[in-house]
């Protein structure tokens, strides 16, 4: 029979060697689906004509069929068989699993929310008000909030400490400006936000890579590196960290600020994700004020076309050299946009937001949890996954792999400040709006992952 004869050029001879005959059989369907041999709408043989083609018993049949459904690789349909089926970007467009935003907050109606708060802020204020130039640390009340809202993390301050920035790649932009000078050594995580390495090279400074474990940036490798290069100035975040989603505990930071303080290091601690953890331990600023500058953006915990951030600067310092900095990079941030935020965080909005996001981040991270290789790190409230790749895929590969099934994640070489980069890619849970889809697109990234062998690269 034809079907028989197309079965027995994508199936091969199995290898009694090679692990248990239903996986060998998922992953001839995968292999032959990549190479476009089993494309979409292609029906596979009935389970027991299968079984006896190969000499199997029925039941390992079965189960590499199941196999293959829970892959997404094929769909059963009753009373006519199984079906090779629809590919991704055949059905949709690619899932992007590689921008770090937070999702959708549950419970919470961000459309009725913005619509109502602009009009609140309108009847409140003058629209013309709204509309004209607002240079410096931000309106009282606009800092009141913020102070308000950044007590939880850092506890009462003195407001002529704080201003308001339009977002935070911005202000860490202006601060690079405002506290270093081109050819200046910038010590960093081995492994950081990509932002922060665009901004260095802006500024003309070089990245340091300091060497972290488990528990975040040494204190030893931080010593060695500030001597080595002459370094005055360290940027970090030390909660929920971009990307290995390391957590610094408390021990740790008061070591960091111990070397800080003997190697007199000024500090800048981004800081999107404190109130997104809801149990950080104490921030960098808390514990070192009188040196460190405290960024933090509410993109990342509330909403990310909220272009607002909130800076600290040092205990017994003035925010005026940033202020200088903002104004020659932004100008300043949106009023109206700032005014909204403001009004969130005044009427509690902000808070209500902050918990829809947190609880369905959450919810994400649990789904996540249940699909992909338990190696990955995270935190459980937390906006993505960083995950080791087993020894036999190296991350370029699986980057393509994925990318052919409609995915996109992110390789560890775009955080790299130095040195070589491992094998591993950072997973990012929020971009998808409906939770559904992310859960079939993580199905399908496990099941890259779990293949007991990486596909050979072609040869051209």
């Amino acid at each position: 029979m034809a079907q028989d004869e197309a079965v027995a050029g994508w199936i091969g001879r199995l290898d009694p060697l090679a692990g248990p005959r239903y996986l060998q059989i998922a992953d001839r369907i995968t292999e032959a689906v990549a190479a476009g041999t089993l494309r979409p709408g292609d029906r596979l043989p009935p389970q027991r004509r299968l079984a006896e083609l190969l000499d199997l018993d029925l039941t390992t049949i079965t189960r590499a069929y199941a196999e293959a459904r829970q892959r997404n690789l094929i769909d059963a349909v009753t009373g006519r068989g199984s079906f090779i089926a629809s590919r991704p970007e055949a059905s949709g467009p690619p899932v992007d699993l590689s921008m770090n935003i937070p999702p959708a907050p549950k419970g919470v109606r961000l459309t009725e929310l913005m619509q109502r708060g602009i009009a609140e802020v309108l009847a409140r204020s003058s629209a013309d008000l709204l509309m004209t130039y607002h240079v410096g640390p931000g309106a009282l009340a606009d800092r009141a909030a913020g102070c308000t809202w950044l007590a939880p993390v850092l506890g009462r301050f003195d407001p002529g400490r704080f201003l308001v920035a339009p977002g935070a790649q911005t202000a860490l932009v202006a601060l690079l400006s405002a506290l270093s000078r081109p050819g200046d050594a910038l010590l960093c995580e081995a492994l950081t936000y990509p932002g922060l390495l665009s901004a260095a090279r802006l500024r003309g400074l070089k990245p340091v890579p300091v060497a972290g474990d488990e528990e975040g940036l040494r204190p030893d490798a931080l010593a060695d590196a500030a001597r080595t290069h002459g370094a005055r100035l360290l940027c970090l975040t030390p909660t929920i960290q971009n990307p290995t989603a390391t957590t610094m505990p408390e021990a740790r930071r008061r070591e960091i600020v111990r070397v800080a303080r003997a190697l007199d290091l000024t500090i800048i601690e981004d800081d999107p994700y404190s109130l997104l953890a809801g149990d950080a331990p104490p921030a960098i600023a808390a514990l070192a004020p009188e040196r460190s500058w405290h960024v933090a953006t509410l993109s990342k915990a509330l909403t990310p076309g909220l272009r607002t951030a909130f800076v600290v600067a040092p205990e017994g310092g003035s925010p005026d050299v940033l202020i200088e900095a903002l104004r020659a990079i932004a100008l300043m941030p949106a009023p109206l946009m700032t005014a909204l935020a403001t009004h969130w965080i005044r009427i509690g909005a902000a808070a209500d937001l902050l918990d829809g996001v947190r609880r369905e981040a959450a919810a994400r991270q649990a789904l996540a949890r249940s699909i992909l290789p338990a190696s990955g790190r995270s935190h459980p409230n937390g906006l993505h996954i960083w995950q080791p790749l087993p020894a036999h895929w190296d991350r370029h590969r699986l980057i393509e792999a994925a990318r052919a099934e409609g995915l996109g994640v992110t390789p560890s070489d775009t955080f790299s400040a130095g040195g070589a980069s491992p094998d591993a890619v950072r997973i990012s849970l929020g971009g998808v709006p409906d939770r559904a889809r992310l859960g079939d697109a993580l199905k399908t990234l496990a099941a890259i992952i779990g293949h007991e062998r990486a596909p050979a690269p072609q040869a051209v």
